[in-house]
C-alpha cells in the first residue's frame, strides 16, 4: 500500500461540502433533461462548460461524451469514468426535477455517476493547482453505456485510454445505504449478450404436424433445452445463464405458423466461458431442433464483457473508502448478472468498479431501471470523496513505481 498522501481526508470532505449545493443542482438539471445513448449533446455540453469554468480543457469525443485531463502532463494517468446516458423509460418520481422528456429518464443513476466524477474532478483540479496531485488524472464522461455493445468501445477507439494505467468508477446501488460502498474482487457484473433464434418452415394445419416442420414445438425445445445444454457444456462455476424474454409464433389455434422467434439474454460471469458460449449456443440450437424439419437462424450479438475487478485495484479502492467514509463503510457486495460496459475498459487496463450506496437509511429500497428510482443525494459527496482519495492513492503508487 502506498504512503498516505499529504491531503488529509477531512480536507477532501470539506472541499466537497463547499460544492454540495452546486453538485446537487447539477445532478437535478441532468435528471430533468435526460438523453438516451449517442444523443447526450446537452449533457456533454453541460459537463464541458463546468470544466472550462474551472480552467480545464475538456476534449470532446466523436459524437457525444468527453475526456478531461488534469494534473501533471507527463507519465501514466489514472482514469475516473462516468456514463452520461439515460433510459427510454417514463419518470414516475414526483420531484420538481422530474424528467421533462417524455418517456426518458435517468433510471440507472447515470446522473449521479456523472455528478460524482465531476465533483471529484473539480476537487482534484484544485489540488493540482496546489501541486498536490502526484500523477495526472483523466476524467471520462462516456456516452451510450446502455446501448450494447456499449459506448466504452467508441471511447477506446477514439483514444480515451491512451496513457491510462488504471481505471475506476462507481455505480449506484439502491439496495445499499448511503455512506456505504459495495466492493468485490473478481467478477462483479456479467457479460450480457442479446440472443435471437428464428425458426421457419412451410407451415400447415395442426391436424397434420407430420407434413410440415412444427415451428411452435421446435421453439419449445429451444426454450427448455438450450439453457440446460449450456449448463452442461460450460463450467457451472462461470455463472452462465440464458433466460428468454420474448417468444412469438402464430396467430390462431389450429394452424402451424411458418415462422416463430424467441429472444433472450445470455449472461456469464467468466470471460473464458463467455468466449466459448457463442459456439456452444449455436450448436445446441441446431441439435435440439434437428429432428423437426425446420430451418433455424441464430443471431448472437456480442454485448459487454463481465466487469472483473483487479485484486490490487479493489484493495486500493477499499483503502480510499475507509479513509474518507470510515472503517465500516466497505461492505462485500454480491455478484450481479447485469451488464456494464465498464468491462470493456478493464480489458485495456486493470481497475475496479464499486457499488455506491444510494438508499436513505431505513428508507424505501428502489430498483435500477425503474422510473421511480430516487437516490439519496448525499451519495454524490460520498462517491466523489472516494474517487478523489483513490486518485491520490493510485497516483502516488504509480509514480513511486515508475
Amino acid at each position: 500500500m502506498p504512503e498516505p498522501t499529504r491531503v488529509p481526508a477531512d480536507r477532501i470532505v470539506e472541499r466537497l461540502a463547499a460544492l454540495d449545493d452546486e453538485l446537487v443542482a447539477f445532478r437535478r438539471d441532468l435528471h430533468a433533461h435526460p438523453e438516451i445513448g449517442h444523443s447526450e449533446r446537452r449533457s456533454t455540453a453541460l459537463v464541458a462548460d463546468r470544466l472550462r469554468a474551472a480552467g480545464l480543457e475538456p476534449s470532446l469525443l466523436p459524437g457525444t461524451g468527453l475526456t478531461c485531463d488534469l494534473g501533471p502532463a507527463d507519465g501514466p494517468l489514472v482514469m475516473l469514468r462516468a456514463d452520461l446516458d439515460a433510459l427510454p423509460l417514463p419518470d414516475t418520481c414526483a420531484h420538481p426535477w422530474r424528467s421533462q422528456v417524455a418517456g426518458v429518464c435517468h433510471a440507472c443513476g447515470h446522473d449521479v455517476h456523472t455528478t460524482v466524477v465531476l465533483g471529484a474532478g473539480l476537487v482534484l483540479a484544485e489540488l493540482a493547482e496546489e501541486g498536490l496531485l502526484p500523477l495526472g488524472v483523466r476524467l471520462l464522461f462516456q456516452a451510450a453505456e446502455e446501448v450494447q455493445p456499449g459506448g466504452a468501445i467508441d471511447a477506446i477507439a477514439a483514444g480515451a485510454m491512451d496513457r491510462v494505467a488504471q481505471v475506476y468508477g462507481v455505480h449506484c446501488d439502491p439496495k445499499l445505504d448511503v455512506g456505504r460502498i459495495g466492493s468485490r474482487i473478481g467478477p462483479i457484473t456479467s457479460a450480457s449478450d442479446p440472443v435471437t433464434v428464428t425458426i421457419t418452415s412451410a407451415g400447415g394445419h395442426t391436424s397434420r404436424p407430420h407434413l410440415t416442420g412444427d415451428v411452435v414445438f421446435a421453439l419449445g425445445q429451444v426454450i427448455t433445452q438450450v439453457p440446460a445444454v449450456l449448463g452442461r457444456r460450460l463450467d457451472p462455476r462461470s455463472g452462465v445463464n440464458l433466460t428468454w424474454g420474448l417468444v412469438h409464433a402464430g396467430t390462431v389455434h389450429n394452424a402451424i405458423p411458418a415462422a416463430g422467434q424467441v429472444k433472450g439474454s445470455l449472461r456469464c460471469l467468466d470471460s473464458g466461458a463467455w468466449e466459448q458460449a457463442a459456439a456452444v449456443l449455436r450448436e445446441a440450437v441446431e441439435h435440439v431442433t434437428a429432428p423437426y424439419g425446420v430451418k433455424v437462424e441464430v443471431h448472437h450479438e456480442r454485448g459487454v464483457p463481465p466487469v472483473v475487478n483487479d485484486e490490487h485495484a479493489t484493495r486500493l479502492m477499499d483503502a480510499a473508502v475507509r479513509d474518507v467514509l470510515g472503517e465500516d463503510a466497505v461492505v462485500l457486495t454480491e455478484q450481479s448478472l447485469g451488464g456494464e460496459d465498464f468491462g470493456w475498459l478493464l480489458t485495456e487496463v486493470p481497475g475496479a468498479m464499486a457499488r455506491l450506496g444510494t438508499r436513505v437509511p431505513g428508507g424505501h429500497t428502489y430498483d435500477l431501471h425503474q422510473g421511480d428510482l430516487d437516490p439519496d443525494e448525499r451519495a454524490i459527496g460520498a462517491g466523489a470523496a472516494v474517487l478523489v482519495r483513490l486518485a491520490l492513492l493510485a497516483g502516488s503508487e504509480l509514480r513511486a513505481g515508475s
